[in-house]
């Protein structure tokens, strides 16, 4: 039986690419692998957002090399960001077969059929052009009951230090119809929740629909259950998808809103496009909507420039607007960017200490969110088992991790938990004796 095993780096949409080339692989008669000593097929999904993940790939891969020299039939293949940027630091490798980038992930079955004849390599620099005329791709889905469904790739944004328009490409959103019949054909398969994926997934637009017209018709698909969507940009979101939130039922109170920073100063350096006033703005209308909504962000420390003063605005930004989650990152140059060419000021020692201090502060603000949740009962989905002892997973409706004990029949389904313990990063509780709710599909 031949086998594959994916390692993925990165974002979810790296996540869903791979999902949708294991559907391939399983359509091709592959079975999933455990680990890649056990696989025929080894593919690398990678990312080069920052630096770590970039040099996580690199190093993975270089450890594949004494695996290829035992097992020479296996073919070993490098997809993702990373290739589409920096095709010939990869060619390098000479125990790897196969090299492509994001834009022709769809191609597959073909590229390993040129791979077992040689190596190849095919990057491509903008979307194929049949893309949206293709067969839908079923995903292998590592959570039978929630997936990812990417609704738009790309990004015109430009921010001085995000590589994603070079890796990516430029905007450029899904038809409608073929969102509606993936995740109706999810649905049929047991799915409950599903995540609109996009780069900027507010600029989301399709002739004359756009992301709020597009939840109300993904509300409609039966057998969905929760819908979310990220990543949200702060210059995208509108009044219009606040609003859908509050009117469907269906989609959950959370939005991931990236500020990156709460300097006017540093914001104009990055490209932002929006200021620190106009961003608190939008979390205080989009609170008149959804006042129960779960807030999460993402924030770039030590950029070019940035004094102690900048970093002290960020600080003040998140305890004015507060934080249910957030992930805090040094900054680190990516080659192609603006802010490539600027010279990066802020020693690595100091950048630390500015990493720690914005962690600590959001930790304790999602300590003291979490503690009101305490002996209440929550709605959560049942992921599967808890990596925690013998207790079951799932999240709530806004996003909270919740470990809890109960029977295992409660899998895929959506319950009542009573939290009898928080954290700052998830919740302990137990299954709701008398829920009404326990036997829904």
């Amino acid at each position: 039986m031949k086998r594959f095993f994916i390692k993925t780096f990165g974002c979810q949409m790296n996540v869903n690419d791979s999902e949708k080339m294991a559907g391939m692989l399983k359509d091709l008669g592959y079975e999933k692998a455990e680990s890649p000593e056990e696989a025929d097929v080894i593919i690398v999904n990678t990312c080069s957002v920052r630096a770590k993940p970039d040099n996580k790939a690199y190093s993975f891969i270089g450890n594949l090399k004494k695996l290829k020299k035992e097992k020479p039939s296996t073919i070993i293949a490098i997809a993702g960001c990373v290739p589409q940027k920096e095709k010939e630091h990869l060619l390098r490798f000479e125990h790897v077969d196969l090299i492509f980038g994001t834009f022709n992930f769809v191609k597959l079955p073909e590229l390993l059929e040129k791979a077992k004849e040689g190596r190849t390599t095919e990057i491509l620099e903008e979307k194929i052009p049949e893309e949206d005329h293709l067969p839908l791709i079923d995903s292998y889905l590592e959570n039978p009951y929630v997936a990812y469904v990417t609704v738009q790739r790309g990004c015109n944004r430009f921010c001085t230090y995000c590589i994603v328009p070079f890796t990516r490409g430029r905007e450029r959103s899904v038809k409608p119809e073929l969102v509606l019949e993936e995740i109706k054909r999810l649905a049929e398969r047991g799915v409950k929740e599903v995540h609109l994926l996009g780069q900027n997934v507010d600029f989301y637009r399709y002739k004359n629909t756009d992301l709020a017209d597009l939840l109300y018709m993904v509300a409609e698909i039966k057998g969905i259950e929760r819908i979310r969507f990220t990543t949200s940009h702060p210059a995208g979101f509108t009044e219009k998808i606040a609003r859908a939130m509050k009117e469907i039922e269906k989609v959950c109170p959370y939005v991931h809103l990236p500020p990156q920073s709460g300097s006017n100063r540093i914001l104009k350096l990055m490209n932002r496009g929006y200021t620190r006033e106009e961003y608190i703005q939008k979390v205080e209308m989009l609170r008149e909507y959804v006042p129960d909504v779960a807030l999460s962000g993402d924030f770039i420390v030590g950029f070019p420039g940035e004094t102690v003063k900048d970093f002290e605005e960020t600080l003040s930004l998140v305890e004015r607007c507060t934080y249910d989650q957030a992930f805090v990152f040094e900054y680190s140059p990516r080659p192609l960017t603006k802010a490539y060419q600027m010279e990066d000021n802020v020693p690595k020692e100091e950048k630390n200490r500015r990493l720690q201090i914005l962690q600590e502060l959001i930790k304790k603000q999602a300590e003291k969110k979490n503690l009101k949740r305490l002996n209440k009962v929550e709605e959560v989905l049942v992921e599967g088992k808890s990596q925690w002892g013998d207790k079951l997973t799932g999240r709530t409706r806004d996003n909270k991790v919740v470990n809890f004990t109960g029977n295992e029949n409660l899998i895929g389904k959506i319950v009542k938990v009573k939290i009898t313990k928080t954290t700052p990063f998830f919740l302990e509780g137990q299954h709701h004796e008398g829920d009404k709710n326990e036997n829904r599909n």
